[in-house]
């Protein structure tokens, strides 16, 4: 399998070592910023970096030839059409909250500000509207009580946004195709980000 991984910081570092160590071809990674430590990463292990033309829109110039899967870790470019056409399965990317609650940047943060006693992860697919492609894989965690957006995320949530990721890339080796399970827009919640 032939990924283009975007993303960034440390989160698209331990995507990036993840998928090295599950035995997937990362054979493209497009950043945002040439000196972001994903770029450093990928160069050192003699990987592709592509850097984006617009930090907000990764284009299909920039996915690698014959790309299977686009991964996304910690991007918050939209990946455009002719972007996920130009790969065989499309995209997904990883939201950590129960989609769809919680859409938007500072998924984390408002768990927490909500109170809510669960939190989770999702895998979900890259479409037009940010974070409301149909769901790939979710799991959930309890969050602990006084525990910080930084805590919940350190200790649960980016830990199970690798283990999801890998189970769908696992899936998607078997079956050539990607689990799909349309969210329930009912139970969507999309706030602003916290300033």
């Amino acid at each position: 399998m032939r990924i283009t991984l975007v993303g960034s910081r440390h989160f698209g570092v331990t995507t990036l070592n993840m998928l090295r160590e599950h035995g997937v071809g990362v054979v493209r990674v497009v950043v945002a910023d040439a000196e972001d430590r994903l770029a450093a990463a990928a160069k050192a292990a003699g990987i592709e970096v592509a850097v984006q033309a617009n930090p907000k829109l990764v284009v299909a110039s920039e996915i690698a030839p014959d790309t299977d899967l686009i991964i996304t870790a910690h991007s918050h470019a939209r990946i455009g059409k002719d972007a996920l056409a130009a790969s065989k399965l499309g995209g997904i990317g990883y939201h950590p909250s129960l989609l769809p609650r919680h859409r938007g940047k500072a998924a984390v943060e408002w768990t927490i500000k909500e109170g809510d006693p669960v939190a989770g992860g999702t895998i979900y697919h890259l479409a037009d509207r940010m974070d409301a492609g149909a769901i790939a894989a979710q799991d959930w965690c309890f969050v602990k009580k006084g525990e910080t957006a930084r805590e919940l995320w350190e200790r649960a949530l980016a830990p199970l946004g690798l283990k999801l990721l890998a189970d769908v890339i696992d899936y998607a080796k078997v079956h050539k195709a990607l689990p799909a399970k349309v969210q329930d827009e009912q139970f969507a919640t999309s706030a602003p980000s916290l300033s």
